[in-house]
């Protein structure tokens, strides 16, 4: 018998959201680790917001908005608002009952600086290393790093002089280069970059990670003004708030063979696993024969180039490849959050299920 294509609406639902959410589904485990983190930040979120007043939508249930964001490729935080109205599962993932009304987008606007004031970002990243860390899934003794470019809101157009220029550049024995005598109207802290010498020059700011080789966790993010030593200065920064057993070893591209690179990773007792170009007269190598032929010197190359995979992600389904936000603390704001996001993304699979 032919059912009737009849619709019939019904005042109350019985059935809970936690209930339409599949058992086996991935957010649930991400949720899971997501709650986990941001109840390490309770202290952080109470410092930033007053005792009295009307109260704010809940900063936790707007960092799993961002969550969702970077996990399901969403483009704009006004699709996000869209999404919340009718989708059960972001609904449930984000903490809203069923009856609640979804905030507005600005929301996220007025509470973006902040929570960038806060450092908030940074310490979620960090609480969920933290929580891999307990789980037994990092490694202290092989890790990898490696930077990207990320494009800035901004266009070529928009560079002009400045109209104080310093009276020493930042090159070499003082020379003025392009960065100390123009900036962007739109972006002043994006900078003229390219990847290759035949490549096109943009406007961009450069990514970097530092992950361990086992699982290839981002066990480190940041994000720096585009420079030719910006890549080094990084890794050696972000190396110093790391903790490794002493004779680990660190793989890297040809980008980071460069004197002043090895020297700081051997001061940090570290060993230098840099993949190496042609030795030339005006370019030479600087690894020794002895870390040259470490036993583990080719595993290391081997497994650096696992670090692609997340600057695939980030770029590819995360939307990072483009930054839609202007200036430096913004766009490390959001590189920050969207390689958290990544590492709660791997370990729904990996992370043994209670």
């Amino acid at each position: 018998m032919r059912g009737h294509d009849e619709q019939q609406e019904s005042a109350f639902s019985y059935v809970m959201p936690e209930q339409r959410i599949p058992q086996d589904h991935p957010l649930r485990r991400i949720r899971g680790l997501a709650d986990a983190a941001l109840r390490q930040l309770d202290l952080y979120f109470t410092a930033l917001y007053a005792r009295n007043g009307r109260p704010s939508i809940a900063p936790e249930r707007l960092l799993r908005g961002l969550l969702l964001q970077f996990l399901y490729s969403i483009r704009s935080e006004r699709l996000l608002m869209e999404q919340l109205e009718y989708n059960l599962l972001f609904r449930w993932f984000v903490g809203l009952g069923m009856d609640e009304a979804v905030w507005d987008v600005t929301v996220f606007t007025k509470n973006r600086d902040r929570l960038i004031a806060g450092e908030i970002a940074g310490r979620f990243f960090q609480a969920v290393v933290a929580i891999l860390g307990q789980q037994g899934l990092l490694s202290d003794e092989h890790f990898t790093v490696d930077g990207t470019m990320i494009e800035a809101w901004a266009s070529r157009r928009s560079f002009v002089e400045k109209k104080d220029p310093p009276q020493r550049g930042t090159g070499a024995r003082g020379r003025k280069l392009l960065r100390d005598t123009h900036e962007s109207t739109t972006d002043a802290e994006a900078r003229l970059y390219c990847k290759s010498q035949h490549g096109e020059a943009k406007p961009s700011y450069l990514g970097h990670v530092v992950t361990e080789n086992r699982q290839g966790w981002v066990i480190a993010a940041c994000v720096t003004q585009a420079s030719g030593a910006a890549e080094r200065e990084a890794g050696l920064r972000m190396l110093d708030g790391l903790q490794y057993g002493r004779g680990a070893t660190l793989g890297a591209d040809k980008a980071y063979q460069w004197e002043d690179f090895i020297h700081g990773l051997r001061a940090r007792h570290l060993v230098p696993h840099v993949a190496e170009h042609q030795a030339t007269k005006n370019w030479p190598n600087f690894l020794t024969r002895e870390e040259r032929e470490h036993p583990g010197f080719a595993t290391s190359q081997n497994k650096r180039k696992l670090v692609e995979k997340v600057f695939g992600w980030l770029k590819g389904s995360a939307g990072l490849w483009q930054t839609k936000f202007r200036g430096l603390r913004r766009v490390q704001w959001m590189f920050q959050l969207a390689t958290a996001a990544y590492n709660l993304r791997r370990a729904a699979s990996l992370v043994p299920a209670r």
